[in-house]
């Protein structure tokens, strides 16, 4: 069953799990077409949203076919829920650390604070699922990030580096090089946007 039943007062509310949902317009998006359904929307955060009613009393098929229709997908499997909820809390991490806090973080602990689990567990079950370690997809995560920054043209490239809690503009210049192949500046200049989708 794709949602969790909670009883908050007299009401149950259902607790649907998507995936794909990478942003704020996201947030938007899922939010007006679960409205335009009638449910009563309680809370709409990246990859979750609660609604009012119990499973049975949801229209499962419509909602599966709205989140279908606007490229997200309705998470049924177990694993699948915690591997997008470990996304959504790397994704959380490195866009919510805008003043570097996230060097100061100890990723291994904040994952599993924030979902619940052991890293070692979470750690051996995304690799398996994903084919990537955590770590490899933290690090593609943060070239992203250091992608979108460079294109605004916003921030320095120093600034980029503390803001994404790179140790140096060196580290992060290497390892930006090594995921795209292009060193920040060269990519800074080019005309077409080779960015990434965060939810591919």
């Amino acid at each position: 069953m794709p949602q969790q039943k909670k009883r908050t007062g007299a009401v149950a509310t259902t607790t649907l799990y998507i995936k794909n949902m990478v942003c704020d317009r996201c947030i938007r998006v899922v939010r007006e077409e679960l409205k335009e359904l009638k449910l009563d929307v309680r809370s709409v955060t990246l990859g979750e949203v609660v609604v009012a009613g119990g499973p049975r009393e949801l229209p499962m098929k419509q909602i599966a076919g709205v989140l279908e229709a606007n490229d997200f997908e309705l998470i049924e499997d177990r694993k699948a829920k915690t591997i997008e909820r470990l996304k959504i809390a790397v994704l959380k991490l490195i866009r919510e650390s805008d003043d570097g806090e996230e060097r100061r973080i100890k990723q291994s602990e904040y994952l599993s604070k924030e979902l619940g689990l052991d890293y070692h567990y979470l750690s051996t079950l995304f690799s398996s699922i994903e084919n990537i370690t955590i770590e490899q997809y933290v690090i593609l995560q943060r070239v992203e990030r250091a992608k979108e920054l460079l294109k605004y043209g916003e921030l320095t490239l120093s600034e980029i580096a503390y803001k994404l809690g790179y140790s140096s503009v060196q580290h992060l210049s290497n390892q930006f090089k090594s995921v795209t192949g292009f060193t920040p500046s060269s990519f800074k200049n080019l005309t077409g946007n080779v960015r990434k989708p965060l939810d591919r």
